[in-house]
């Protein structure tokens, strides 16, 4: 299952705005911490973990700033197409690297696919070496006495 959703109207974005940062306040601290939603017409409440409310958090506030917001559970699969969009690269460059062996997939035809967690691991890496490379160019910046 994927949801997409278009951006909010514009009356709509200051109301996500409002609930985005009020359940920020709640989502932070313990992540044991109960959360409950009163829905008015039935009286009805429902218990949400702290995660949940953290995220629905999270994608109020993309639908505030007028963003569309499109969740994928980490078990799907993506296209090139996606995936380029995830790692903000070209679909030829995605290409390239499952073909190099970077990122593993599967072909539906002729149709490549690749799991989001493989995606997202890769990002992860590729962010972990990029905040290793620049710590170290900080570093050296700092002995040489050109950064303070």
């Amino acid at each position: 299952m994927v949801y997409n959703y278009r951006p909010l109207p514009d009356k709509q974005q200051k109301i996500a705005e409002v609930a985005a940062e009020r359940l920020f306040q709640l989502a932070n601290g313990d992540d044991n911490r109960r959360h409950t939603i009163y829905v008015s017409e039935g009286e009805e409440s429902i218990a949400l973990p702290a995660r949940a409310v953290a995220l629905l958090s999270d994608v109020l506030m993309m639908m505030a700033r007028g963003h569309g917001i499109t969740l994928f559970p980490r078990i799907a699969e993506v296209t090139t197409m996606e995936a380029a969009d995830i790692l903000n690269v070209s679909r030829p460059y995605v290409i390239k690297l499952l073909d190099a062996g970077e990122i593993p997939y599967r072909l539906v035809g002729r149709h490549r696919r690749i799991r989001l967690e493989d995606i997202l691991d890769y990002k992860d890496d590729i962010d972990q070496k990029r905040e290793a490379i620049l710590d170290q160019m900080v570093a050296e910046a700092q002995e040489l006495g050109l950064y303070d």
